[in-house]
C-alpha cells in the first residue's frame, strides 16, 4: 500500500452536489492527514466546505476544464508532478484503497454517486474553450471601436451578401465547431477565384455569419467540398455573364436531422436550414474567395439564388430513388449534390392523368430552357411535386420511364432549329439542318422529387448554357 506522503492529490467539489456535502467529514479528514499534499477545488461556493480553511476558488472553471472533470467530487492523484489515477463519486472503500485510509469516511454509506461537473452546463464547453484553449481558433480577431456598430461594421467591412449577417464572435465560432469532429484546421481546398485556402474554422465563421446552427455544419462542409470538385467548376460559375449559381440539393438521412424542408415551399423561404446552408456557400465564395459581384462575378443579371438555393428532397416514396441513388449511393448516405442552375422555371399540368400526357407537355416547357432553339448542350434538373409523381405512380410509370421519354419526346429535326429558322436569328449552326437533336447532352438531364402534396405543378431548373465536361457537371458529396 503506498503511503499518502509519496503523493500529491486534487480534490474537486462542488456546493450544490449531494456526494460534495455529503463527504464533507471526508474532506476534512484528507486535509487534516494530508495537509499540503492536498488541494482542494470548489467550482461555485468559494467557501464550501466551510470547515477547511485552504481551498481554491475555480468558479472560472480553469483548473477542471484544463483537468477534463465531468463528475464531482473527482479525486486526483499525482506522482512526479503528472496524474497517475482518479476516481469519482463516493465509493467507500475504493477512496479509502485510493488514499491509502483505511478509517475514511467509516460512518458514512458505501456509496453515493457524483453530479456533473459545472464544465457540463450547456454552453459551458464552447466559452470555456474560448477563454483557455484561444489557440484552437486560428482566425485575426477584428477589433471594434467602442462607437462603432456591429451590424454595420459586418456591412462596412464587405463581409455581407447585402444581408444582416450574424458576428462571428469566438464564442459563436466555437460552438459552430461542436457539430463537427473534423479538426479546425483542416483545410478543404482552395475557394476560387483567388484560391485561398479555405479551413473548416474559415467555413464555420461563415456559417456562423449566415444564421447556421452547430448541426448544420457537415453538410456546409460537404457543400463546400463540392463546388471545389473541379467537375463542378466553381470558378468560370463565377466568371460567367450568364445567370447561374450553385444549386443544392440535399438527399438522405441528415435532412431529417436538422429539419431541412422538402415539402410545402421546399424552394422557397422559411426553412432555417435551407437558406442558411446555401448562404453560407455563397459567403464562403466572397469573403474566403474573394467572389464578389462587380469583381470577378459578372453576372449580367444574377438571380436570387445567389443569395440561398438549397432544399432537400422528398424521399417519403420507396419507389422513387433520390438524385443522389440515381448517382449512385445508397438511400441511407447522406448527400449533397451541386447543379449550376438558374431561377425557377414554373411547370402547370392540371388535366393529364397519364404519364404519356404528363411527359408530353413537360417535354414542351422544357424546350424553353436557355432558349427554344438551343440544343445539344442544355441541362436542367427537373423537380417532380407528389400529385405529377402520383400521375406517374398510377400509370406504372418509373423516374427511367420518365427520363426516357422526356428523351424521345425533345429529338427534333435539325431544320426546325438553325439559326434563322421561323425568322428567328438564334439558333444552331447551319451544319445541324439535316441532323436529328435533343435539347439535353448525354447525362444532362436530371430528375428529383419535391414540394407539397396539393397542387399539381412542378419546376424546372435550368443550368448553365456551359455544361458538360468543358463547363460545369453535376456533383455530389458524401455528408460526413
Amino acid at each position: 500500500m503506498p503511503e499518502p506522503s509519496q503523493h500529491n492529490y486534487s480534490l474537486v467539489v462542488k456546493k450544490e452536489c449531494p456526494t460534495c456535502t455529503l463527504i464533507e467529514p471526508v474532506i476534512r479528514q484528507l486535509a487534516e492527514s494530508l495537509n499540503t499534499s492536498l488541494t482542494i477545488y470548489v467550482q461555485d461556493d468559494p467557501l464550501f466546505p466551510e470547515s477547511i480553511q485552504s481551498k481554491v476558488d475555480d468558479s472560472s472553471l480553469e483548473f477542471s476544464y484544463r483537468n477534463n472533470i465531468e463528475i464531482v467530487p473527482t479525486l486526483i492523484r499525482q506522482t512526479d508532478n503528472s496524474e497517475s489515477s482518479r476516481i469519482h463519486g463516493w465509493d467507500k472503500h475504493q477512496w479509502q484503497e485510493f488514499t491509502g485510509n483505511d478509517d475514511l469516511g467509516s460512518d458514512l454509506v458505501d456509496f453515493k454517486p457524483g453530479c456533473g461537473s459545472k464544465t457540463l452546463d450547456p454552453g459551458m464547453e464552447e466559452l470555456l474553450a474560448v477563454r483557455f484553449d484561444s489557440q484552437r481558433l486560428q482566425a485575426r480577431n477584428v477589433e471594434l471601436a467602442e462607437s462603432e456598430d456591429i451590424m454595420e461594421a459586418c456591412f462596412d467591412r464587405g463581409w455581407s451578401d447585402g444581408l444582416p449577417i450574424v458576428p462571428p464572435t469566438p464564442l459563436r465560432v466555437m460552438r459552430m465547431l461542436s457539430g463537427t469532429d473534423r479538426s479546425a484546421d483542416e483545410v478543404l481546398g482552395s475557394v476560387p477565384p483567388d484560391y485561398i485556402p479555405c479551413s473548416v474554422e474559415k467555413a464555420a465563421i461563415n456559417a456562423v455569419m449566415a444564421g447556421c446552427k452547430p448541426e448544420y455544419l457537415p453538410v456546409v462542409l460537404a457543400s463546400l467540398e463540392a463546388a471545389l470538385q473541379d467537375a463542378f467548376c466553381m470558378h468560370g460559375l463565377l466568371c460567367t455573364t450568364y445567370f447561374s449559381a450553385p444549386v443544392m440539393l440535399v438527399s438522405g438521412p441528415v435532412t431529417k436531422q436538422i429539419g431541412m424542408n422538402s415539402g410545402v415551399n421546399a424552394l422557397g423561404q422559411g426553412n432555417r436550414a435551407n437558406a442558411t446552408i446555401g448562404r453560407t456557400l455563397q459567403l464562403i465564395i466572397r469573403n474566403v474567395g474573394g467572389g464578389v459581384p462587380g469583381g470577378i462575378d459578372r453576372a449580367t443579371m444574377g438571380n436570387p439564388g445567389k443569395y440561398t438555393y438549397c432544399f432537400a428532397e422528398d424521399e417519403s416514396d420507396p419507389d422513387w430513388p433520390s438524385l443522389a441513388m440515381d448517382r449512385g449511393f445508397a438511400r441511407e448516405q447522406s448527400v449533397i449534390s451541386l447543379f449550376a442552375g438558374e431561377g425557377l422555371q414554373p411547370f402547370l399540368d392540371q388535366q393529364s392523368r397519364r404519364p404519356e400526357s404528363l411527359a408530353k407537355n413537360l417535354a414542351n416547357s422544357l424546350r424553353s430552357v436557355a432558349n427554344t432553339k438551343i440544343f445539344g448542350g442544355a441541362d436542367a434538373i427537373v423537380v417532380i411535386s407528389p400529385e405529377h409523381r402520383r400521375v406517374l405512380k398510377e400509370g406504372g410509370w418509373s423516374k427511367t420511364d420518365l427520363k426516357q421519354a422526356l428523351y424521345e419526346e425533345l429529338i427534333t429535326p435539325g431544320s426546325e432549329i438553325i439559326r434563322g429558322a421561323h425568322d428567328i436569328a438564334e439558333g444552331m449552326p447551319a451544319k445541324f439542318k439535316d441532323k436529328l437533336l435533343n435539347k439535353f447532352r448525354d447525362q444532362g438531364l436530371h430528375i428529383a422529387g419535391a414540394g407539397g402534396k396539393a397542387g399539381m405543378f412542378s419546376a424546372i431548373i435550368s443550368g448553365w448554357i456551359a455544361s458538360g465536361e468543358k463547363g460545369s457537371q453535376l456533383v455530389s458529396q458524401e455528408i460526413k
